[in-house]
């Protein structure tokens, strides 16, 4: 999955917003900053930055989270996003 967003991100010229899990993970993938160890807090930059990103990402995870409550068929399916996306297509 990391090489598929890798390569939108340089090819395509499409950064990838994506969750703490993927920091790291490249040049154009978009993760949030996580907190230092201990009681620290995070520069108001890095905060800011969490926040923008918190804001983009919503309306992909609410949408998500709507098709998979509705259809059941999406919860477990093992497609990829690109069929997922016609299996969507067909059903509305």
């Amino acid at each position: 999955m990391t090489a598929a967003l890798n390569w939108a991100a340089s090819e395509l010229d499409l950064p990838t917003l994506a969750d703490s899990g993927y920091e790291g993970a490249g040049q154009g993938v978009k993760a949030p900053v996580k907190r230092p160890t201990g009681r620290q807090q995070l520069a108001p930059d890095n905060r800011a930055y969490n926040r923008l990103l918190r804001a983009l990402r919503w309306r992909g995870e609410r949408g998500f989270a709507i098709l998979t409550g509705r259809w059941k068929t999406l919860r477990r399916t093992a497609a990829s996003p690109r069929r997922i996306s016609d299996i969507v297509a067909a059903a509305l």
